[in-house]
Parts: C-alpha cells; structure tokens; sequence
C-alpha cells in the first residue's frame, strides 16, 4: 500500500542560495525526483535522466497546495501518454510537494525537463523581479513564483499557454501510478482519495475511472513499484 512519509529534516540552517522546487506531477516522488537530482531511469520510465551538478538530496520536503491547476496532455517521452501541465491562471487548487534545493538544482532539473543539458543556471533574480520567466516555448518553459514558504521562494515548472488550446491526452499507467505514490508520500492520502484526484484531472477523466486508478495503485503496493 502506498504509505506516507514526515518528509522534513527540522532544525536545519537554510543557506540563501536555496529555493523550493514544487513539483504537481511525477516528481512529487521522491524516487522519481532523485533520477532528477542523480541521474538514472525511474521505474517505469523508458530513458535515463543525466542528473544534476549538484547530486545531493533535498534539504528538506513539504507537502504543499499551490493556486492553479494541472491537465493532462501532448506525449511524454519518459512515459507515453499525456503529461502532467501546471496552468497556474486555472481557477483551482492542486496538491503539490516542494522539495528545498539549491538554485543550480532547480536549474538543472528545469533543463531536463525540457531534456535539455544541465549546466547553467537560471537567473533567479529576474524570475523573482517579474513573477515568471518564459525560458522557450516548450511544456516546462515558463517558470512561476508562487510565493514564500519559510521566508525562500516557491517556484515550479509551467507551460506558456493556456491549458483551453492543448487538447487533453489521457496519461499512462505507469505515469499515473507514480504521481499517485508521490501524493500518498507526501500528503498522507488514502488510495482512494488519490484514485478521485486523478480520475477527475482532465485528460485523465476522458480514460480512467476513479475504479481502475484504485486497481492501479493497489497494484503497485510499495512506494516506488512500477
């Protein structure tokens, strides 16, 4: 069964270079995102990530809800199926988890979701002048502050349109499954509650019921089993 964890490390001195990533998707995982951060194929997944300069684990994890909301839609190299899309002007709310990195690390992860080469860094100073940053025209081109938690920015990876002129594309299993692992490790829920968030996104409401995303993540059992 999918079991939560506390995911903080308290009382921990946070240097100033430091963001929290948020992630909507796959990443909020904590075996998904560490492919990020050290390189590697997460379960499931059909290619490797390089990994980041930086290949040392979040300092600390948060379970979080960020104002917006996420679709499925185009294709996922790493999956197949849909992707999960943040728009950030939806009128919702989306459970997310935010992971406390160094910026060279958000940076990195940012390329590879674009699998672009790690190696340089965003200009953070200009992301937090203006709120959001368009980098190119891809999925994960725009990125977005959200505000502040524990006095450190909160930015996340979006795409530049709005979700009405994509049309939705439902995700795969595997995709679906270990977004799923990433909201019962981080916010504690139950299988069914999971099944009920996911069936209800779109793109994910035009193939799966609530039912067989339940089947999907009994199946899995363990955190991190494809």
């Amino acid at each position: 069964m999918l079991r939560a964890d506390p995911g903080a490390l308290g009382g921990v001195t946070v240097p100033a270079d430091r963001v929290w990533y948020v992630s909507y998707g796959a990443n909020m995982a904590a075996h998904r995102f560490d492919r990020y951060l050290r390189g590697g194929r997460p379960p499931g997944g059909r290619r490797a990530n390089p990994g980041c300069r930086d290949r040392t684990p979040p300092a600390r994890r948060r379970a979080v809800w960020i104002g917006g909301g996420v679709y499925f839609a185009l294709e996922s190299p790493m999956w197949g199926g849909g992707l999960a899309v943040y728009d950030p002007d939806l009128p919702a709310v989306t459970p997310a988890r935010a992971y406390l990195v160094t910026v060279s690390q958000f940076s990195d992860v940012a390329a590879q979701e674009m699998y672009r080469e790690p190696g340089a860094d965003v200009d953070l100073g200009a992301l937090l002048a203006a709120g959001r940053l368009r980098l190119g025209p891809g999925r994960y081109d725009l990125l977005v502050v959200l505000g502040r938690l524990e006095g450190l920015p909160m930015v996340t990876l979006a795409a530049p349109w709005p979700m009405a002129s994509v049309r939705p594309v439902p995700p795969s299993a595997a995709y679906l499954r270990t977004i799923g692992v990433g909201l019962a490790e981080s916010h504690g829920w139950p299988v069914s509650r999971i099944a009920a968030h996911l069936a209800g996104l779109p793109g994910a409401r035009e193939a799966w019921t609530p039912g067989a995303v339940a089947a999907l993540l009994d199946g899995g059992r363990a955190a991190g089993t494809p």
